[in-house]
């Protein structure tokens, strides 16, 4: 016996007409996961009944019938989008390979042009939100090079496959209902709703919760359009950046030099601003930083022979946009150069620019036999992975900065070093 699905959702408080729609999609999903219930036994169809459950669970929150009917013709599993989520290059790729292509010289020298460009509106948006122009410029930069590359997934595809995942399946099975919630207030076509793989959008690739949130008609013609309005899509960032804790007046971080003996285990640690300088941290330029009260971490993304960052309470608000400190940190560098500054005083290691995926699982599955909490086995490095190679560094008497060194891959993984570092 087929076991039914049930109507997800109450349907009290609806109108007639709305219930009797939300009934006839419970039909027919009734008989279409009959269908692939049956499939799924055998591992043919799933993605066919979790893409009608998210359908009958967009009705339920409210979306319409046209609308729903326009979506559910176009839902397909795209396999090319898990393997993307499975890849990103802000946990899959070194500092050394993530870094210099997003704070390119090209990409300096466009933000400056545009700078000048929308000095009025930037100006304007820094007045209502806080934030200063060179961060807006920054991270249109790095999510879509200043509006070259939008994306070309069909959003709804893209968030119904991540949706029908079991990774972040309750995330992306909600962002996948407010994007139809955009498509049925009338803000953009189902053939229009372009972005990422992941369901990003517009010139800022505002995932769907952020448009519903944040979207604003920035040049007043009735529209709030983030992908052919720059206009809308600044203002937008500069609403999100402030709802997100933007702090007025305050830098992202910058880089700095650390003094010799600098115990790198400090570097989860958050103090002061005038603690750290007690400790001899300078700014790039070695001159002592300012002495103040505010909160502030080390950051060390290439190890103790790369350059080292610190990192203010604005740096938080970037990664709520974007869970990475790489991103993080290319985004206020970035900022940082379009308003004139120069590059890194100290260089980045010439270390690969990828690690291969199979030898940081068996990096992490080494590290979990010796007792340190690496987190998910997942061939990705994230902070739970660095800090355990912390531990593990410390407990054999080597700089305890969390990189992935030569020497440290080698013999975690017990490869040769060579083998590690092959393309």
């Amino acid at each position: 016996m087929v076991n039914r699905p049930k109507l997800v959702g109450p349907t009290k408080g609806l109108s007639a007409r709305s219930r009797f729609c939300v009934l006839l999609l419970a039909a027919l999903q009734t008989a279409v996961c009959g269908i692939a219930s049956v499939a799924a036994e055998d591992g043919t169809a799933p993605f066919a009944q979790c893409a009608e459950n998210l359908l009958i669970a967009a009705a339920t929150a409210g979306v319409t019938t046209p609308t729903i009917g326009q979506v559910r013709p176009l839902l397909r599993e795209d396999p090319r989008i898990l393997s993307l989520d499975q890849s990103q290059p802000e946990f899959s790729q070194t500092f050394a390979g993530y870094f210099p292509l997003r704070v390119s010289d090209q990409r300096v020298r466009r933000g400056r042009e545009l700078l000048q460009t929308h000095q009025t509106l930037l100006q304007d948006i820094q007045n209502r939100t806080g934030v200063p122009p060179q961060y807006l410029l920054a991270f249109w930069g790095l999510e879509t090079d200043f509006g070259r590359t939008l994306g070309s997934h069909l959003v709804p595809v893209s968030l119904a496959t991540l949706a029908c995942d079991s990774r972040r399946s309750d995330y992306f099975r909600e962002e996948f209902i407010k994007a139809l919630r955009i498509i049925d207030r009338g803000d953009v076509t189902v053939e229009r709703m372009v972005g990422s793989w992941a369901g990003a959008m517009g010139n800022m690739q505002f995932m769907p919760s952020a448009y519903l949130d944040h979207a604003t008609d920035g040049d007043r013609d009735g529209k709030r359009d983030l992908w052919n309005s720059s206009t809308d899509a600044l203002v937008s960032a500069g609403y999100f950046l402030s709802s997100l804790g933007w702090t007025m007046g305050q830098r992202w971080g910058r880089e700095i030099l650390l003094p010799v003996n600098f115990d790198y285990r400090q570097t989860d640690l958050i103090q002061p601003l005038s603690a750290w300088a007690a400790l001899g941290v300078t700014d790039s330029a070695g001159r002592p930083l300012k002495a103040s009260d505010t909160p502030a971490r080390i950051i060390v993304p290439s190890g103790h022979q790369g350059p080292a960052f610190i990192a203010y309470p604005n740096f938080d608000v970037i990664m709520k946009w974007n869970r990475s400190e790489y991103y993080a940190i290319s985004v206020g560098r970035l900022a940082d150069q379009i308003a004139g500054g120069g590059k890194l005083v100290r260089p980045i290691p010439d270390v690969p620019s990828r690690l291969p995926l199979n030898i940081i699982r068996t990096v992490q599955e080494s590290l979990a036999i010796q007792g340190f909490e690496v987190g998910p086995i997942d061939g990705l490095i994230g902070p739970a992975t660095r800090r355990a190679i912390a531990a593990w560094q410390h407990a054999g008497g080597l700089i305890p900065d969390g990189f992935t060194h030569q020497g440290t891959l080698s013999a975690l993984s017990g490869e040769p070093v060579l083998e590690v570092l092959a393309p």
